[in-house]
């Protein structure tokens, strides 16, 4: 997590007499939790419940974070219990300004992040569920199959000076990274003429994906977006074992819909993008991107593998 604010006692009790003013919940403790990448975030506790706060104070998330609530309030109302539930403030809102930040309480689902073959087959049944939920006019962003993430990491990177760590490392890897732009803006074209069809998508289900005790969870729905399911599903492309099973959960959903490779291309060279904007982001609040050296040559090669035959 990061942002520019000292997580002192001061800051904690200001943000416990927040909670019980505009939620009514009066804690008897509260500990930083170690979830999410972007903001702060908290774990509360009462003498009969817990819940699990973010705080996002960067100016390139709040708008993103905020317009996620009416979606995740959506999902609750149309019957999915396997992701974050939303606690309302006094008023009935579903999000608040706390010193400058967008704060959102939800109820805390205990549990850890697991990913494995067993985990993902129940990941893609859940996603494919949330497919079939109708959008009924959800003020939601759409799918534009653009190549801005690769223009937006371009940008950043000329503004960094050449002594910075940051800088040397994208030098190092600029031949990768430059055939990656230039297989993003490829498929951008190849894929930007038919967008349907879409459903609400969450973009890091994986990541997120929490087993508990009796039952599991899809949480941390910050950037959900109506867009085709490769969105979801092009992270395990390369494994046949997984996409027949996202077929499976799809059909057996009642979807009549197969993956397209050249969306899933499509999506493995923007998310590279994605995470690389997200990591000089965290790098412009903190002055540490604590992580990135594994991801330009980690998990996510093994996708590249693939997504460069297609």
């Amino acid at each position: 997590m990061y942002s520019d604010t000292i997580k002192s006692a001061e800051y904690k009790q200001q943000l416990r007499d927040f909670i019980k003013r505009e939620y009514g919940i009066d804690a008897i403790g509260i500990y930083a939790a170690k979830r999410g990448f972007y903001g702060q975030t908290w774990k509360l506790e009462t003498e009969t419940r817990s819940f699990f706060i973010k705080i996002v104070y960067a100016a390139a998330h709040k708008d993103v974070y905020e317009s996620s609530f009416p979606v995740i309030d959506h999902l609750n109302r149309h019957g999915i219990d396997f992701i974050s539930k939303i606690v309302k403030t006094l008023q009935g809102e579903l999000s608040a300004q706390f010193d400058g930040a967008v704060l959102g309480v939800f109820d805390w689902i205990d549990g850890e992040n697991r990913q494995d073959e067993e985990s993902k087959v129940r990941e893609y049944q859940k996603l494919a569920r949330i497919y079939t939920i109708p959008t009924d006019g959800l003020i939601i962003p759409r799918e534009d199959f653009s190549a801005k993430s690769a223009d937006n990491f371009f940008r950043q990177w000329a503004v960094l000076s050449s002594d910075v760590p940051l800088y040397a490392l994208f030098e190092q890897h600029r031949e990768n990274i430059e055939h990656r732009a230039k297989r993003l803006r490829l498929f951008s074209e190849r894929c930007h003429g038919d967008i349907s069809p879409l459903f609400i998508t969450h973009g890091d289900a994986g990541g997120n994906y929490i087993a508990g005790s009796d039952a599991d969870y899809i949480v941390d729905w910050d950037t959900p977006i109506l867009t085709p399911p490769e969105r979801d599903a092009w992270v395990c492309m390369h494994w046949d074992w997984a996409v027949n099973a996202f077929h499976d959960a799809l059909r057996h959903n009642g979807i009549d819909y197969t993956l397209r490779p050249e969306r899933l291309a499509y999506y493995c060279y923007h998310m590279f993008f994605f995470y690389l904007n997200a990591y000089l982001d965290r790098y412009a609040h903190t002055g540490t991107a604590p992580g990135i050296e594994e991801y330009m040559d980690g998990w996510i090669t093994e996708a590249f593998q693939y997504a460069d035959k297609i």
